[in-house]
């Protein structure tokens, strides 16, 4: 490991010692020049600003800063990226949020197969830089031996380790998400699931999601754009957030937020161009290839028989005496991808005349961080989609973007199998005729002509490039909250691609549409403050849509007490005062997915419909005197405050918190879980997929965008009350902070 000196200035004596250098130039709001050397400087809140010269050292201060900041968490990602849960953690049950694994020895299997041959040249010069120093600078921290509560995983880190997690965040929603059937296949094996369980996993609203809004000039009472950031993922691990803000002086300056133990900016903000992005769940990013067998491992294409290639996997177990077992699987692999016995749910069989092999796209990207970098440089939203179609490297996310200028622009520009409707036609199996319904190709993997199609204009072999992918440019605004890309805005829907890319012409969920209602009634009057307002509005569509005929619904039912008026006062929000929010909560849950509307869909009204609650059907009555029925088991008043049983736990402290589950339409999704040992719900142990980092970014005419942000399980205090830390983006206004302390790192 190279030498490293560190030096810390704390409070007003930085200012003192800085102010030379800086005096010249805070006017203009310049970054310090760094002629050498990383400098780090916490703002509020713990919040790093690091500022090198080049690639290399600007990594050296980001591992070194997340080492400091999240240890454990990173530590606990290498040894499950390694494939090494079991020799540490022992088999038991996975607790990793970079694959879906139900166990450690799975996991430990799934990621010991994973190959980055063929991959490490994709990345570009300064990413490469970038993750050198970022493996160096976290390295350098573990080596320095600071107090920890994980020091037997508390290990020096490569550059592999690093690609590692660009390669599980990239294969996450297919490969990493369905490691189980994937580890589990062998001939003759046989697993539970159905076409209702995938139509489940495709479509579940409470699975990791996100919020994300785009003004523009037409929309803002300033004429330029306005960002909101709201993922919904995990508050724990490696899908946890880290403020931050990196400077490269006349070449980068980018603040936002990254994954725990990810490289660059991932959510973030230039000088004069900010972007946002949601987890694309309307697409399934993945092909099922049906296989014809002449024997277990031998498959047809074309007529010939091609052998499967296995693989044989070793990895170490933890036993209950602390010594090391090896437990070796064999893994089968066909042109395709891997043999599969389940998918997203579905049961998939191999017998001695079928199987079925899993195709990702996503297993040959590795260039992410490439449209990362490129982002972290563009001063407007024309680079930024430029930085989409020329990395193409963008694997699962929908990403919005505006600028100082005030135009936004959506883009569905991620890596997905080209598979056009003309090859599903043609190539379909008859499972596939169903799993298309729901986004899935399944298509004849024994005929050469089934493969995926090849676009001019794509980087890899496979996929769809640009031109055959979604964008919509807007001056007023573009949305999505987690679904297709047609309703993007309400005003301008867009026209039919292929179907892989999304649906078409559908119902929207509730959540989108409070989303659309709610960026419709603001537009020409937004600023920052009403945008941070439509954040934590708190609004229950669900409700907006239902709670009257739900009230005449309740008065004609036995036994109901309060229940009744309750929800008839109820403010119709989940606030953490508002009374009612709860009942109508564990109600709307058990409606489900697909609630039974008396007014359907109509593709002319798409935003208010469909509509009115069939309450005369039997199982709408049963689930409102279930939740009844629950609250009053459970000792919980009908018209208890939200905050008094929705609530994060801290240090024995209950902090309460507004929002909802994202089945009841909740712009603020906190996907809390009835425990009833807690006698209410989300106390955010274990951090389901809820609100996290939330930002807004406005842009004001001058060199220093103004940006709120919060944490919600790093600042929950903050979070429950809706107040928001005041980003300092500019010189003078990180030299002003009262909490500025400045790190400085040498590493030759």
């Amino acid at each position: 490991m190279s030498p490293m000196s560190v030096r810390w200035l704390v409070g007003r004596v930085v200012i003192m010692l800085t102010s030379l250098t800086v005096a010249l130039t805070l006017a203009a709001g310049a970054v310090v020049p760094t002629s050498s050397g990383i400098t780090v400087r916490y703002t509020e809140y713990d919040i790093p600003h690091i500022v090198a010269h080049d690639y290399r050292s600007l990594g050296y201060g980001q591992g070194y800063a997340a080492a400091r900041a999240n240890l454990c968490a990173i530590a606990d990602g290498v040894i499950t990226l390694r494939g090494e849960r079991s020799r540490y953690f022992g088999p038991g049950p996975a607790t990793t949020t970079l694959t879906r694994a139900a166990d450690n020895v799975t996991s430990d299997l799934y990621f010991k197969s994973v190959s980055l041959d063929g991959l490490l040249d994709q990345p570009s010069t300064d990413v490469r830089q970038m993750v050198r120093g970022y493996a160096a600078g976290y390295s350098a921290y573990v080596s320095e031996r600071h107090p920890t509560s994980c020091p037997e995983i508390a290990l020096p880190i490569t550059e592999q380790d690093v690609y590692r997690r660009v390669y599980a965040w990239s294969t996450l929603m297919a490969s990493g998400g369905n490691a189980d059937g994937i580890v589990a296949a062998a001939p003759g094996t046989t697993t539970n699931g159905s076409l209702d369980e995938l139509a489940k996993t495709t479509q579940d609203m409470s699975g990791p999601g996100s919020n994300a809004v785009v003004l523009g000039r037409d929309a803002t009472k300033s004429k330029r754009g306005i960002a909101v950031v709201n993922p919904h993922l995990p508050w724990h691990g490696d899908v946890a957030w880290d403020m931050l803000q990196l400077t490269i002086p006349g070449r980068l300056n980018v603040s936002g937020a990254t994954f725990t133990g990810t490289p660059f900016v991932i959510a973030g903000a230039t000088q004069n161009m900010a972007w946002s992005g949601t987890i694309a769940d309307a697409v399934v990013p993945a092909t099922l290839f049906e296989l014809k067998l002449t024997d277990p491992t031998t498959y047809l294409v074309d007529g010939k028989p091609e052998r499967m290639r296995r693989q044989d996997i070793t990895i170490q177990v933890k036993q209950p005496d602390g010594t090391l077992k090896p437990v070796t699987k064999p893994r089968y692999s066909t042109r395709y991808g891997p043999v599969v016995t389940n998918a997203y749910g579905l049961a998939l069989p191999w017998t001695s005349e079928k199987a079925y092999s899993f195709a990702d796209p996503n297993t040959r990207n590795l260039r992410f961080l490439n449209t990362m970098a490129e982002f972290a440089k563009a001063q407007n939203v024309r680079d930024f989609t430029s930085a989409l179609h020329r990395t193409q490297g963008n694997p699962i996310f929908n990403m919005m973007a505006t600028d100082a200028q005030g135009r936004t622009v959506y883009s569905g520009q991620t890596v997905i199998p080209n598979v056009p409707d003309s090859l599903v036609d043609s190539c379909s199996t008859a499972l596939g005729h169903e799993t298309f319904k729901r986004g899935l190709a399944t298509l004849d993997g024994s005929r050469g002509d089934c493969a995926w199609r090849n676009d001019k204009d794509a980087l890899q072999q496979g996929i769809f490039g640009p031109a055959n992918l979604p964008e919509l440019w807007r001056n007023d605004y573009v949305a999505n909250s987690n679904e297709s890309y047609w309703l993007t805005n309400a005003r301008a829907p867009m026209k039919r691609l292929n179907r892989i890319v999304g649906s078409f012409e559908t119902a929207r969920n509730v959540r989108t549409r409070d989303t659309l209602t709610e960026v419709h009634e603001g537009l020409g009057k937004f600023d920052l403050k009403s945008t941070q307002d439509l954040v934590f509005s708190n609004r229950v569509f669900a409700a907006e849509l239902t709670v009257d005929d739900t009230v005449a619904m309740c008065r004609t039912l036995p036994d109901m007490g309060n229940a009744c008026d309750t929800l008839a006062k109820w403010d119709r929000r989940a606030n953490v005062d508002s009374r009612g929010a709860l009942l109508f909560s564990r109600f709307w849950t058990r409606i489900g997915r697909d609630p039974d509307w008396k007014v359907p869909f109509d593709v002319k009204d798409p935003v208010r419909t469909p509509n009115t609650l069939n309450t005369a059907n039997p199982a709408v009555v049963k689930a409102f005197t279930d939740a009844v029925a629950e609250l009053k088991a459970a000792g919980i008043p009908f018209d208890a405050p939200l905050g008094e049983h929705q609530y994060v736990e801290r240090d024995g402290k209950r902090i309460p918190f507004g929002g909802s589950r994202p089945e009841t339409g909740t712009f603020n999704v906190i996907a809390s879980n009835w425990d009833n040992g807690y006698h209410g719900i989300g106390q955010g142990r274990g951090g389901t997929n809820s609100s996290g980092y939330v930002r807004v970014v406005a842009f004001n005419g001058t060199p220093c965008p103004d940006a709120r942000a919060v944490v919600s399980y790093q600042q929950p205090e903050l979070f429950s009350t809706k107040q928001w830390i005041t980003e300092r983006f500019c010189e003078r206004d990180i030299l002003a902070s009262p909490a500025l302390k400045i790190l400085r790192l040498n590493a030759s």
